[in-house]
């Protein structure tokens, strides 16, 4: 190697790097949390050139315990990183090339950085995702406690954020839960396309060496190995597939969140939120603030940029491996991140949501959420259903203009709309009743919100 240039890749070049270009384009400040990944897939790398008489067991025994050291050295912090090496693979190379000499320069045979970090990656994405999924599932599981906990109480349900019909607040709840469930299996989905092996497409044309792809993609756990060389070392989609999982889950957590911002509101004031995910305020002493859900309709907005980054660093690259694949790493790095931090206090905090039954019940009865009912009676009764839509208009507009409520007229007002109307109206014109009615499945009756939580909790559990 030229003694001018220190770079494994030296050879070419007669000029050192310049020191800024030599920050500039390495990576290895932010890549080193592959450091685990990455000596994972070198361990079974070498195991397998070990395999086929590449190396001999006594040099595949010293390199894995090289590696081994070498993680333990970064893992009580005693590992010192060098950006001159560029990135987390170098450094663990020439790490174990210092530690046990020119054996250790063997290990990079018959594959290349591309189809190494390419690996690394899956590796590490694959964990990640693990981890993510057992976060989700405790959030969704918390959120199926408290639907069933409050299978009965009566909230407004809203259309445009006007009040449209009662519901019940377990049933509001379960709509959450619905939507975990599909991000569940969006990111089941993403895991399993993840699951491929690019390490043996070396820079992106194969190798000469007798390599076992397949023994290698048994020893790291992969479910089959990537068939075209080109492709293996360039696709990211399992990235901008995982981001945009990640960019709908964050999206829903930022919906959910906006509605308890609103519902901690004194405007509202149909929850309380526990002190623990609240801040007050240095000027105003009143103030409790909902800081927890606000900063996770912010990070939501954080999660969509990545996924946009990522997109666009893809958008126009030939094949095969280029340069601008090192950005991909921090955009991803973020969002895993975010996503599981925003999983993990949100399922700290919804056991700390304390529901206000009265104010809810109170906010139902104040914008004429029976009004369908009504409607509906009337059509029981034989009045054809845009008749009995203008019927409850005008009925609404008389109820707007005395200040009461469909359920607070007398059965003479009501009868001034519609002589169909007749006593039993008031069956249907009570919260309970409208939400009662609603006995079927995916309605908000208590009865079905109950059969959804059981539904729900076999799911939890993993059954079908």
């Amino acid at each position: 190697m030229n003694n001018r240039v220190d770079k494994p890749w030296g050879g070419r070049f007669s000029e050192p790097t310049d020191a800024f270009v030599e920050a500039f384009t390495a990576s290895v400040t932010f890549d080193k949390r592959l450091y685990a990944h990455d000596i994972q897939g070198s361990i079974a790398h070498a195991t397998m050139l070990a395999k086929v008489g590449v190396l001999s067991e006594e040099e595949r025994a010293a390199i894995v315990a090289g590696l081994e050291a070498i993680q333990a050295e970064i893992e009580a912090g005693e590992f010192v990183w060098s950006i001159a090496r560029e990135d987390v693979h170098m450094n663990i190379e020439a790490r174990l090339i210092e530690r046990i000499g020119e054996v250790g320069k063997k290990l990079h045979t018959g594959r290349s950085r591309n189809d190494q970090v390419a690996t690394d990656i899956r590796l590490y994405l694959r964990d990640e995702l693990s981890e993510i999924l057992r976060e989700l599932k405790r959030l969704a599981g918390a959120l199926v406690d408290l639907a069933e906990q409050e299978a009965d109480t009566i909230m407004p349900g809203f259309t445009h954020l006007q009040t449209a019909q009662p519901v019940t607040f377990g049933h509001h709840l379960l709509a959450w839960f619905e939507m975990l469930k599909r991000d569940h299996g969006r990111l089941t989905d993403c895991a399993r396309r993840l699951n491929v092996l690019p390490l043996g497409a070396a820079a992106l044309a194969g190798t000469s060496y007798p390599i076992d792809r397949a023994y290698t993609a048994r020893l790291l756990g992969f479910d089959a190995v990537a068939e075209n060389s080109l492709d293996a070392v360039s696709d990211r989609d399992f990235a901008i597939e995982f981001s945009a999982a990640a960019a709908i889950l964050m999206m829903h957590l930022s919906r959910a969140s906006e509605e308890l911002v609103i519902w901690a509101s004194a405007q509202f004031d149909f929850i309380t939120l526990g002190d623990s995910f609240c801040t007050g305020s240095s000027i105003m002493p009143q103030k409790k603030n909902p800081d927890v859900p606000e900063l996770i309709r912010g990070k939501t907005g954080r999660v969509n940029g990545h996924l946009m980054a990522l997109l666009t660093l893809m958008k126009g690259q030939p094949l095969a491996y280029n340069k601008d694949n090192q950005e991909d790493k921090e955009p991803l790095f973020d969002t895993v991140d975010t996503l599981r931090a925003s999983l993990r206090v949100f399922a700290d905090m919804i056991p700390a949501i304390s529901p206000k039954r009265e104010q809810m019940r109170a906010a139902a009865r104040s914008g004429f959420s029976t009004a369908t009912d009504l409607a509906d009676y009337l059509v029981r009764k034989g009045v054809p259903f845009r008749d009995a839509h203008e019927v409850v208009g005008r009925a609404v507009a008389f109820g707007v203009k005395e200040g009461r409520d469909l359920a607070d007229m007398s059965l003479e007002e009501l009868r001034q709309f519609s002589t169909q109307i007749e006593a039993d109206v008031f069956d249907v014109l009570t919260l309970e009743g409208s939400v009662a009615a609603r006995d079927h499945i995916g309605g908000t009756a208590p009865a079905q919100v109950r059969a959804a939580v059981g539904r729900a909790r076999q799911w939890l559990t993993g059954g079908s």
